[in-house]
């Protein structure tokens, strides 16, 4: 479990070649235009997407709606053992604010990590290899999009935020949740906390912002799914998703972590 301490990692974007993060943490501008100028019509998306939900749409939702969750939670212990194993050694985890040009904004470097074993419809099959069991086991979730160890270091505060789209429902299985101080998360109205080896099931269109005022380090892993959706929400979602997919804002965080790895193997040397 963890004991209090965090990993230093250094500075790898010198050695590899990745941008250094602003000391402001301000966002990519340059974000495909569906997200960027998306915002505008996204209340209209969500509303289309919530129509033709399956589930409910409320903040925080039923794992029971999830029967595949089951898989996770009877697992857990394989799971959070290959995360402390390869996402928690060393520089394996990189900071999400050098990774994601998106996450720039609302995570300081080294505050918020993370292990990636699938990014919107794409296997980061280097990691997926460290990690058989996890591999095995996120590869029979219905509509996987992203799959990846999330690890938050002590006294971290993410900001008020939300998701690109209702088309996307987020899943996180506790796996190291410090008990030495409070490690929660606002989701909407809903004060919610994490349990090692318990699921939470959540919608993250809803504002939402997470706290570990501990001083432990929190490990999560965070799935991403699609809805469950008939039409013509399915059709939107789709069609969202597939752009997203194809663009430049996830290709270049591809490319990053695919560099980031490369960096570390060159260290391991």
């Amino acid at each position: 479990m963890s004991d209090g301490r965090t990993t230093r990692i250094p500075d790898l974007n010198v050695i590899s070649g990745l941008p250094s993060p602003s000391p402001t943490l301000e966002a990519e501008r340059n974000r495909p235009l569906i997200i960027k100028y998306g915002k505008h019509l996204r209340g209209l998306f969500d509303r289309l997407i919530s129509s033709s939900s399956l589930v409910s749409n409320e903040p925080v939702l039923d794992v029971r709606d999830f029967p595949w969750t089951a898989l996770l939670r009877e697992h857990w212990h394989d799971i959070r053992d290959e995360a402390i194993a390869v996402a928690l050694q060393g520089d394996a985890s990189p900071s999400l604010a050098t990774i994601s040009p998106d996450h720039r904004a609302i995570a300081a470097v080294n505050m918020w990590r993370s292990f990636f074993l699938w990014g919107y419809g794409f296997a980061i099959e280097d990691n997926l290899e460290q990690c058989p069991k996890t591999a095995a086991i996120v590869a029979r979730i219905p509509g996987l999009n992203s799959a990846f160890f999330s690890i938050l270091a002590p006294g971290t505060h993410i900001p008020d935020h939300r998701g690109v789209t209702k088309g996307l429902i987020t899943c996180h299985l506790g796996l190291i949740v410090p008990r030495d101080g409070d490690v929660r998360m606002r989701v909407d109205d809903r004060i919610v906390r994490w349990s090692e080896g318990e699921t939470l099931v959540f919608d993250d269109t809803y504002q939402h912002e997470v706290w570990n005022d501990t001083a432990g380090t929190r490990v999560v892993l965070l799935i991403q799914f699609a809805r469950p959706l008939h039409r013509p929400g399915k059709w939107i979602a789709d069609l969202f998703l597939g752009i997203v997919r194809r663009s430049a804002f996830v290709q270049e965080a591809r490319d990053n972590i695919q560099t980031w790895n490369e960096a570390v193997k060159q260290l391991d040397v």
